[in-house]
């Protein structure tokens, strides 16, 4: 057996061969045998229903029959009830059998009657727990195993849940068949031992406190609820029980208390739950007067199911009768309900609906009126028929018996396009449950949607909707003739007569054909019907007043005519206004006119469409000062043209001619422009004026954008935010198409934009490039001013070079002596060997060997200034008229040649300086001089002389000797010795005696490194170096 089944209802394993009752079984068999008899009794009318029995497997529901009257077919009805006491309920079945739960102990009374053609033949039975039989299921084998070793079958079966009676005896049989021939083999008994759980099957409430007891022979391992397992509690021999403090809510199958032995589980179920709550939002109502629906809400869960579940059961106190809630399962918080029959001749209803269960019972009460707790159905089967154009028949059908009432009904009727009405009737109730109302006041030829709910008058609920039922109603006479306008042709012979096709409010059906006719003082003359879709004709007039009539005709009859005046009254006063719309329309206002007699008409077209034009026209009464013009066919950004005509007694007078935008937008295209004219300094820009299709609005300028820029390279970015390097200039004078741009540079590439504008904003932008004209001025100017900057440049530098000229001379190429003329070096005749005659250095190329030029000077004071007399300032003043001495070229000779000055006596005031001239080796050869040379005065020459020997004069005389060779003509060694350096690199100091010896390069000599002093003016300040200076060069010289 499955252990579900074991700790629910517990199984037993056996090996017995049949099954035996107990003789308290056999007692509650031979009493439903004596019940049987009695039913036998009672039915042995002919025709009534007889051999009631009822059967369980488990004791949780009774399965009853009966055999069915002679004569019944299969589909015949049984209205069974089951009464104890004064509570009893009843059923209608269409079988000869039902399942019912288990009753309570006592004895009830079944009546089964049938429903049709058996007259009153009503058979009664007693029935109590006692007279029903207990057929357990067929056990189910879950496990068979054989053990070939010890020849043993081990069976496993379960017992499908049966219930059996308290301290019955349970036999399982079982047989052991050959399979060949299904011989019996061996036949096993089995049979319960006395091992016993107690309580069994309890109900107890949640937290509650209790005991569980388990009588057995075995020794017990352990016990456990559910997953918890529990201390035992020893009692005599080997008896147990265990203590379960505040039980909780037990599962849907109960709670399992099971007891472990070494061999075996044992045990019970307890079921702990709730007492029912109090039936809360108990109401009683009524569908169709026949029966009432009660229903409540049971509350909170009481975890009790099965048949320790809730039972209800409501009581009506005034007649006594009651009903019972019957149910399997039912979902948790599932609202609930009854059905009682509405009894004859009882309005006012008290009920009391009981819970109750095996922990406890409530009840809720309710008191009402069932005429005044109607809730229709559905009405259904909804139909619409014809009374007229105006008015229908509306039927429909709504279960009940509501004949002691009236009904309260609604009709919702809608239309195309309109607000849905509601229609409220109050109608007699009927027993038929079909009603019907008339619905008038509808217009011909229109199409309604129907639909009805009812309630009672006193009102306690609307029914749900019914569905809708569509409905299109009949024709009737056109209502108006058609609205209509004329427009003249611009030849003037042939009018055109326009209408508008009617409303389906005033066409009241589908119209045919039109009639057009057109009368004068003299005649009247009709043309041939027009069908439906054309809705103008054109007429040949002259210029006489004739009166057109439009007639429309359906399939009912003809629409009263409408009447128009073919003459116009010329206006010459008329100008061309503009308006913008207002959201969705066009404004349109006038003055009063006393004289307009019948009404205005207001008439609007497309301007690019051709003339005449003519898109739609309305009429305004005559009183009126102002109209709203509204089309669906108006676009933003499209121009139209509305005219205003009056009329008059005779004719229609055109009054304002206007045009308009609904809304303005920005032109779609650029103005097309090109450039007239250019110069070096202006342009001339010439544009096309803008299509009214593309314009989009009313042009209130152009803005003209111009900026310096190259093909390609310039993008024209932020144009309205005001950059610098763009001009903008904005033209409100929509007439003028020229613009010269002046102020611009020659030979200049510049981009040009021009952008057309509304009220509805900027439109695309359109541009080129445009390179200005050469400036011849500018030209001439360009070449004039570098040529004049040179040619002054070219004459202040030669004026500066000019009066600089000495001073450029002596700083970047100075005069250089002629060697040849040079006679500062010529030596006395005894100086060198072969030489008897002063000879001059000979410039040519040489190589020296080895130079020193020594001076010596005795102790004496400090020289203030040391000059170098040349023979040529001894000269007699004519000496120029002598004859030039002859110069020879001669060398200086490798033998040393001292000279020697002896130290100077007291008396002389300085020493005489000494020139030696050592190891000197000359690449040329002495020359010869004459004879008659030798004996000249060696200080006669006009040339270069060396430094034959350098006296010192004293301080006293040192201001006449200075004088004196002022005056000495020829090259001029540095006058200023003081200037001289004592200690100079070429000439070092001599190392001899405690006198300054001071060593002087020759003037002429190859290793001379001083400046060369030119001639000194008279006039000009002594310099007192050899360089320059900056500020020389803007100082002028007296000679220049």
């Amino acid at each position: 057996m499955d252990v579900a089944s074991c700790l629910g209802r517990p199984t037993r394993m056996a090996a017995s061969e049949g099954m035996r009752m107990t003789s308290h079984f056999r007692s509650f068999l031979s009493t439903f045998i004596l019940l049987y008899l009695m039913n036998q009794v009672n039915s042995q009318k002919k025709g009534s229903p007889r051999d009631v029995k009822c059967v369980t497997s488990d004791l949780q529901a009774w399965d009853c029959s009966w055999r069915a009257p002679s004569g019944a077919g299969r589909g015949a009805l049984y209205d069974v009830c089951i009464q104890n006491g004064s509570h009893s309920s009843c059923y209608q079945l269409g079988k000869t059998s039902t399942k019912i739960p288990p009753l309570n102990p006592g004895q009830y009374e079944i009546t089964i009657s049938p429903l049709r053609d058996f007259g009153n033949s009503i058979s009664k039975f007693i029935l109590n727990e006692k007279n029903v039989s207990l057929i357990p299921d067929p056990p189910e084998i879950l496990r068979l195993s054989a053990n070939f070793s010890t020849s043993t079958l081990h069976l496993e079966w379960s017992d499908k849940g049966s219930a059996f009676p308290r301290h019955t005896n349970v036999i399982w049989e079982i047989k052991v068949l050959r399979k060949e021939n299904l011989e019996l083999v061996k036949l096993v008994r089995s049979t319960d031992n006395q091992n016993k759980v107690f309580p069994q099957d309890k109900v107890v409430p949640v937290g509650s406190d209790i005991t569980f007891c388990f009588v057995t022979q075995e020794e017990v391992s352990s016990a456990q609820i559910s997953y918890a397992k529990y201390p035992l509690i020893h009692l005599d021999g080997e008896n147990v029980a265990i203590k379960v403090h505040n039980i909780s809510a037990s599962i849907s199958s109960g709670t399992n208390v099971v007891f472990m032995t070494s061999k075996d589980m044992y045990g019970t179920v307890v079921f702990a739950g709730y007492p029912p709550d109090i039936p809360q939002k108990l109401n009683c109502e009524t569908y169709d007067l026949k029966e009432i629906i009660c229903t409540w809400d049971p509350g909170r869960p009481t975890a009790l199911v099965g048949p320790r579940s809730t039972s209800y059961t409501l009581f009506e106190s005034f007649s006594g009768e009651s009903v019972k809630f019957k149910r399997v399962e039912a979902p948790i918080n599932e609202s609930y309900q009854l059905f009682f029959q509405v009894l004859p001749n009882q309005e006012i209803y008290d009920f009391t609906l009981n819970a109750r269960n095996p922990l406890g019972q409530s009840e809720s009460t309710i008191f009402i009126n069932v005429t005044e707790k109607v809730y229709p159905r559905t009405p259904t089967s909804v139909r619409v028929k014809d009374i007229n154009s105006t008015a229908v028949t509306l039927s429909w059908h709504l279960p009940g018996n509501f004949a002691k009432i009236k009904l309260l009904c609604q009709v919702e009727i809608n239309k195309a396009n309109s607000v849905r009405e509601l229609r409220t009737v109050t109608i007699k109730g009927v027993d038929n449950s079909n009603y019907l109302i008339a619905v008038d006041k509808l217009s011909p030829y229109t199409v309604y949607a129907f639909r009805i709910r009812c309630s009672s008058e006193t009102f306690w609920k609307w029914s749900k909707w019914s569905n809708e039922k569509q409905y299109l109603t009949t024709e009737a006479i056109p209502s108006k003739g058609p609205d209509t306008w004329r427009e003249w042709r611009s030849d003037g012979k042939n009018l055109i007569i326009y209408w508008k096709p009617l409303p389906i409010n005033e066409a009241n059906g589908k119209i045919l054909f039109y009639n057009v006719s057109y009368s004068s003082e003299e005649k009247t003359q009709s043309l041939s019907e027009i069908p439906d879709p054309q809705h103008k004709a054109e007429i040949q007039l002259d210029r006489h007043d004739y009166i057109i009539s439009v007639v429309a005709k359906n399939s009912v009859g003809s629409s009263p005519p409408s009447r128009i005046a073919s003459m116009e009254i010329p206006n010459d006063d008329l100008k061309v206004e503009q308006t913008v719309g207002m959201g969705n329309g066009i404004l349109l206002t006038w003055n009063y006119d006393p004289n307009m007699t019948c009404d205005y008409v207001i008439k609007w077209c497309n301007t690019s469409q051709p003339q005449p034009c003519l898109m739609d026209w309305k009429k305004v009464p005559a009183d009126s000062t102002q109209a709203v013009i509204e089309s669906d066919q108006f676009r933003p950004g499209v121009r139209y043209h509305f005219f205003l005509y009056g009329c008059r007694s005779h004719g229609y007078q055109l009054l304002r001619s206007v045009i308009g935008y609904v809304e303005e937008l920005a032109p779609t295209v650029a103005p097309n422009f090109t450039v007239e004219d250019t110069s070096a300094d202006s342009i001339l820009v010439k544009w096309e004026d803008i299509p009214v299709e593309e314009l989009r609005g009313f042009l209130r300028g152009y803005v003209f954008y111009f900026e310096k820029g190259e093909r390609d390279t310039s993008k024209m970015r932020g144009l309205e935010s005001g950059r610098s390097d763009v001009k903008v200039k904005n033209i409100t004078d929509i007439s003028q198409k020229t613009l010269r741009i002046a102020d611009l540079q020659g030979k200049t590439s510049y981009h040009l934009v021009l952008r057309a504008y509304t009220d509805g904003g900027l439109g695309p932008e359109k541009g080129m490039f445009v390179v200005t004209k050469e400036n011849s001025v500018g030209l001439i100017i360009a070449i004039l001013i570098p040529v004049a900057v040179a040619v002054i440049v070219g004459v202040v530098t030669s004026v500066l070079c000019y009066r600089k000229r000495e001073w450029i001379k002596e700083t970047f190429y100075p005069d250089i002596p002629n060697p040849e003329n040079c006679k500062a070096l010529q030596f006395q005749k005894a100086v060198c060997e072969g030489s008897s005659a002063l000879k001059t250095l000979e410039m040519n190329p040489c190589t020296p060997n080895n130079i020193e030029v020594l001076e010596t000077r005795t102790a004496v004071p400090k020289i203030e200034d040391t000059e170098i007399i040349s023979p040529v300032a001894e000269r007699p003043p004519d000496s120029s008229e002598a004859e030039p001495e002859s110069h020879l070229a001669v060398s200086y000779c490798p033998p040393v040649i001292e000279e020697e000055i002896p130290n100077p006596g007291p008396e002389e005031a300085g020493g005489t300086a000494q020139v030696v001239y050592i190891d000197v080796q000359s690449m040329y050869q002495p020359q010869a001089k004459p004879e008659a040379e030798q004996d000249a005065d060696p200080g006669v020459g006009g040339g270069y002389k060396p430094q034959m020997h350098l006296p010192v004069t004293s301080a006293g005389e040192e201001a006449a000797v200075e004088g004196d060779l002022e005056k000495t003509a020829g090259y001029r060694p540095q006058a200023n010795v003081n200037a001289w350096t004592l200690v100079s690199p070429d000439s070092p100091r001599s190392m001899d005696s405690n006198s300054d010896v001071v060593s002087f390069g020759s003037p002429c000599s190859i290793n001379s490194r001083q400046f060369l002093i030119p001639p000194k003016d008279e006039d000009s300040p002594r310099s007192n170096g050899g360089g320059w200076s900056f500020t020389n060069f803007f100082q002028n010289k007296p000679n220049d």
